[in-house]
């Protein structure tokens, strides 16, 4: 079969639909999960500015357990980048859900579910990415060093289409081997890649590590406080 151009071809268990000019792949993901859409969907957006998609997964755990799903995903976009982007190019993710590239704000993980009630198991999550690739014309080079687009980091060669076909790949990839094998091996890898671990944090304490379930261990004052993931990474829905 050819495909058209600009179609992303996903690998076997996923589907892909577009979004229409101007609509958010992730809310389009939601309002598909929520009427029953089958897991696995993945909704994109050609919108060569910003790569945009979100995809659709039922746990079978609680919305606490399930929020290491999104930590799946959060990897294969990091791998998906490491395997599009010159080798000098680092990826990293700050805890919860905001993607750096060589040290900037690059993008960010948004996640959402049925349910806000961490021991309910949802009937369904959605998981989506957004990566910005071209700066816009009125940014001025500079003016925010937290700030960058992938293509001013040596990206250029980076289209939306070729990353989110290769997101949906590494993602799935992940996915099955958070079913097959648990959290620990995503938490090992997540560790590889967070920002600041083991450093002072900005809003206070020191970034000690992750929890079972991918939450945020802070030591402020004389004690460790736990950030829960699923509690700073979903959005209402």
């Amino acid at each position: 079969m050819t495909l058209a151009p600009g179609v992303p071809s996903f690998p076997p268990l996923l589907t892909g639909e577009e979004t229409r000019p101007g609509q958010d792949p992730f809310a389009k993901a939601v309002a598909r999960a929520a009427v029953g859409a089958d897991p696995g969907l993945v909704v994109w957006a050609d919108d060569p500015a910003t790569a945009r998609a979100a995809m659709v997964l039922a746990p079978e755990v609680s919305l606490a357990e399930a929020a290491g799903g999104a930590v799946a995903l959060m990897l294969g976009l990091g791998d998906a980048l490491g395997a599009l982007a010159p080798p000098e190019v680092g990826v990293q993710i700050e805890w919860p859900a905001t993607i750096r590239v060589n040290g900037a704000r690059c993008g960010r993980i948004r996640a959402a579910a049925s349910t806000a009630d961490p021991a309910a198991e949802p009937d369904w999550m959605v998981v989506g990415f957004e990566l910005d690739l071209i700066p816009p014309p009125d940014a001025v080079p500079g003016a925010d060093p937290d700030r960058t687009w992938a293509h001013e980091e040596g990206c250029g060669e980076i289209a939306a289409r070729a990353l989110v076909e290769s997101w949906s790949r590494h993602s799935l990839v992940w996915i099955n081997t958070w079913t097959d094998r648990g959290f620990r091996p995503l938490h090992e890898s997540w560790r590889g890649r967070l920002w600041r671990l083991g450093e002072a944090l900005p809003e206070g304490g020191t970034f000690l590590g992750l929890d079972e379930a991918g939450g945020q261990l802070v030591k402020s004052g004389g004690g460790t406080v736990l950030r829960p993931l699923h509690s700073h990474l979903m959005e209402a829905s």
